[in-house]
C-alpha cells in the first residue's frame, strides 16, 4: 500500500504547489523559505499557520468573489490585471506576495512591497460609469485588504486544521494589517470586530456590476481547468460560496455553487474533506525547517 500511497501523495502535492508557484517553484521556495535572515513572523504565529494551510485555496477564491463587488476595485482588475487571459499568472503573483511577506527575509519582503507600490502608482482609469479609480487609492486598498483578510480567516476557521482562538484570530488580523500598512494604507483594523465593522462600512458602495457577475461566472462556471479536474474544483468553489456573507451571495446571485439543492452542511463537510486531503498531500515548506 505504501508503494501506491507515497507516490500518489507526492504527485498531488507537487501538482498543487507547482500550479500555485509556477514553473520556477524550487527557486522561489529556496529564496522564500531556505535563505537565512530575519523575518517579520515566526513559526507559531497565526499568520504563519493560516497561510500554510490548504484552506487558503478556498479563501483565495472567496476573496476574489468578495473583492469583485466593489466596482472601482473591479474596474482596476478588469482593465489592468489580465485576469481572464492569464488567471494562473495572477494567482501565482498573489501567492508569491503572500508567501514572501509571510515567510521570506525582511529585505525580500520590503523589496516586493516597493515593487507592488510602484505598479499601483501606474494603475488608474475610469470605469464604465465614468468614475475615476486608482490602485494606489487608500480607500480601495483598504477594501482589498479587508476582503482578503476576512476571507482567509473565514476559510481557515471553517476548513483549517485547528480553528484559531479569538485572541489568535485578532492577532492574525493585526499581523495582516502590518503588511498592508506598508503598502500605503493607514490605521487598518487590528481585531476581528474592527475588521467586521470596517467591511460593513463599504456595503453602500458594493454592486453587482457586469464585471463582477462575469468574474463570478468565470470563477465558478468556466474555470481555466481541464474538464476532468472540474468536479474537484467544483467542490472547492462550493466550499467558498457557502462561507460568503449574505450580501455577497445576493449580489452575485449565488444561492449555492453546489447546485441549489445540496444542503450547506454537506458542502461544508465536503470542503473539510477536500482541505484535509490536500493537507495530507502537501508538506508546506514553512514546516520543513525554515532558515532562521
Amino acid at each position: 500500500m505504501s508503494r501506491v500511497v507515497g507516490p500518489l501523495r507526492g504527485a498531488i502535492g507537487d501538482a498543487m504547489r507547482s500550479r500555485i508557484a509556477g514553473p520556477d517553484r524550487e527557486a522561489k521556495e529556496d529564496r522564500i523559505w531556505r535563505t537565512p535572515g530575519p523575518r517579520w513572523f515566526r513559526e507559531g504565529d497565526p499568520i504563519w499557520t493560516v497561510h500554510a494551510d490548504p484552506s487558503m485555496y478556498v479563501g483565495g477564491l472567496r476573496a476574489l468573489l468578495v473583492q469583485s463587488l466593489h466596482p472601482l476595485a473591479m474596474a482596476g482588475v478588469a482593465g489592468h490585471s489580465g485576469f481572464r487571459g492569464d488567471p494562473w499568472g495572477r494567482l501565482q503573483r498573489t501567492g508569491a506576495f503572500i508567501a514572501t511577506t509571510t515567510y521570506a527575509r525582511i529585505d525580500d519582503a520590503e523589496a516586493l512591497i516597493r515593487a507592488v507600490r510602484s505598479v499601483h502608482s501606474r494603475v488608474s482609469g475610469v470605469d464604465a460609469q465614468g468614475r475615476a479609480y486608482a490602485a494606489s487609492d487608500p480607500h480601495l486598498l483598504r477594501w482589498v485588504h479587508d476582503a482578503e483578510t476576512e476571507s482567509f480567516l473565514t476559510a481557515y476557521q471553517a476548513y483549517g486544521a485547528r480553528p484559531l482562538s479569538p485572541v489568535e484570530a485578532d492577532t492574525y488580523v493585526a499581523q495582516m494589517a502590518s503588511i498592508s500598512e506598508r503598502l500605503g494604507v493607514e490605521a487598518l483594523p487590528r481585531t476581528v470586530a474592527e475588521l467586521d465593522a470596517d467591511l460593513a462600512g463599504y456595503e453602500s458602495e458594493l454592486e453587482a456590476s457586469p464585471e463582477a457577475l462575469d468574474t463570478a461566472h468565470f470563477l465558478l462556471r468556466e474555470p481555466p481547468l481541464p474538464w476532468v479536474t472540474r468536479p474537484v474544483y467544483g467542490l472547492l468553489a462550493a466550499a467558498a460560496v457557502v462561507t460568503l456573507p449574505p450580501v455577497a451571495r445576493a449580489l452575485l446571485e449565488l444561492d449555492s455553487a453546489a447546485g441549489r439543492h445540496v444542503p450547506e452542511s454537506v458542502v461544508r463537510r465536503g470542503g473539510r474533506a477536500f482541505t484535509g486531503t490536500l493537507r495530507w498531500a502537501i508538506d508546506h515548506p514553512a514546516y520543513e525547517g525554515l532558515a532562521r
